[in-house]
């Protein structure tokens, strides 16, 4: 019995297209249990590390043991935009607006004469077998399996375009172009492009090298469709926003087009949470953007117990007296907690001096409960790795802002977008210095800002030719040069509010 079969039995969708042969390499699932009770990897998943295994491969060689897994296409809950939904009509023409997360991806497939959604789709993005963020990503892509990352995701986005045919009866020649937005690293891998020069000083692609030489007009990218194998019409364009610099790529400038930045005359500051966050601030004219590299521990990885925004995560938790009162993705028994938990967990700890600002607990604990009949805890160790992501989004933010020359009080409006930001609670993020202490009535949950500005640019060339132009008025600042990084990181360690 393969871990194929063991996944049909719990009614568990493992994706497949080579029927189960081991040569599609799109079965690939998390094994976090039991992985002793499997044969060996295979020639097959000689690509795959640690406890990623294919599921046609997998054999269970223990009869009748207990294997945990769980595909990578998994579903998350992740907001997917406000866009005008319409209904597909036949003869219209048809385009695809992604955004690449790291660790998430929206698809919308989008009528481009109305701007009408007509099919909208949100899935895990299937990478995660090459780490958990872009620099491992650049790395595993440097190895000897050059081009499985960029295999898996034009896989797991032709899957939602097959369905999405089929759902709305749609001939796949009707998708007459698609808009990529994503950082530099995600954009890249999706065109199949070198990433190397990625994950090495000066951290630029390829794009943003050839573009300052004058070899290029620009750092956008456009590709036939039949170059990149996707499913939709050959003849079709692929194409992507350009950079603003480094790390921050595409998704930040379609963010920046859906929140309109261009036409505000009053200081406004976007910060996108993510695995990488991305922080732009300014005023019509003048930008500045910096990129932190805040890794997975809000989004399930590097804590225990954490996981990403699914069916069975907490979403919510308060303390009551001595319990934790929670609430899941689902509605049904908690199996860990997702990111917006985590900082109402930390926010609660430090409201209740359960918890000191350098995450030590009453009588120096190492441990404690949070669901006690689940098994559900919260280490020391949990903590550590949180506050280490929280200082990389807390940095970037204090620089920004302190380079830009304002304060706290003195923007207008803070833009928070990306996957789990539109289901935090505002007011704990900026209590244990996740979030700057802007007064909460101005702070706009922007929901998936780049899947919205993605279809924007998607509709309309004039858009695209603005993006150019707005690219141009940013100032990129790299925050590891800054000459008190370390310090403003370390403070940002700490669980309290970022200064006033």
């Amino acid at each position: 019995m393969t871990l194929f079969d063991l996944a049909n039995a719990q009614s568990m969708r493992v994706p497949t297209s080579c029927q189960r042969l081991g040569t599609c390499h799109e079965c690939i699932v998390e094994v976090r249990s039991g992985a002793d009770a499997l044969c060996p990897p295979t020639e097959a998943e000689s690509f795959l590390k640690g406890g990623y295994r294919l599921a046609c491969q997998a054999r269970l060689i223990t009869e009748g043991a207990a294997v945990d897994f769980a595909p990578l296409s998994r579903r998350p809950k992740i907001l997917t935009g406000s866009a005008e939904t319409g209904v597909y009509r036949h003869g219209g023409v048809y385009g695809v607006a992604i955004d690449l997360g790291t660790t998430t991806v929206v698809l919308d497939v989008v009528n481009m004469e109305s701007g009408e959604v007509v099919y909208q789709a949100s899935f895990g993005n299937p990478q995660r077998f090459g780490g958990s963020d872009v620099m491992h990503r650049i790395s595993y892509d440097g190895g000897p399996f050059r081009g499985e990352l960029h295999k898996a995701a034009i896989a797991a986005v032709n899957r939602v375009l097959k369905d999405a045919c089929r759902t709305l009866g749609m001939d796949r020649h009707e998708i007459q172009e698609m808009m990529v937005a994503g950082n530099s690293t995600m954009r890249d891998l999706f065109f199949g492009l070198d990433v190397q020069s990625i994950g090495q000083r000066p951290y630029k692609s390829l794009t943003e090298h050839e573009w300052r030489e004058g070899k290029r007009p620009t750092t956008a990218l456009s590709a036939p469709a039949h170059t990149l194998g996707l499913w939709m019409n050959p003849k079709g364009l692929v194409t992507s926003p350009p950079l603003i610099a480094s790390h921050v790529g595409a998704d930040t400038v379609a963010d920046l087009v859906a929140i309109g930045i261009e036409s505000r005359d009053d200081v406004v500051m976007l910060v996108d949470v993510g695995t990488n966050t991305e922080v732009v601030i300014g005023r019509a004219g003048r930008y500045v953007a910096a990129s932190c590299p805040a890794g997975p521990a809000f989004e399930g990885g590097h804590v225990r117990y954490g996981m990403p925004g699914v069916d069975g995560a907490i979403e919510s938790l308060r303390l009551n007296g001595e319990a934790w009162i929670h609430r899941t993705i689902g509605g049904v028994e908690p199996e860990g907690i997702c990111g917006s938990g985590l900082i109402d967990l930390l926010a609660e700890l430090r409201r209740h001096d359960r918890m000191t600002p350098k995450g030590v607990f009453p009588g120096r604990a190492r441990e404690i409960a949070i669901v006690p009949e689940r098994g559900i805890t919260f280490s020391r160790e949990d903590g550590s790795n949180l506050a280490q992501a929280k200082a990389a989004n807390y940095a970037g933010q204090f620089i920004a802002m302190r380079h830009f020359g304002v304060r706290p009080s003195g923007i207008s409006r803070l833009y928070l977008a990306g996957g789990f930001a539109n289901y935090v609670d505002v007011r704990n993020a900026i209590e244990i210095g996740f979030l700057a202490p802007v007064p909460e009535q101005r702070i706009v949950k922007a929901g998936n800002a780049a899947v919205e500005g993605a279809r924007r640019l998607l509709c309309s060339r004039a858009l695209r030719a603005r993006a150019e132009e707005l690219v141009k008025s940013v100032e990129h600042i790299e925050l590891e040069t800054t000459p008190d990084f370390f310090d403003v990181f370390v403070e940002g360690c700490q669980f309290k509010p970022m200064p006033q």
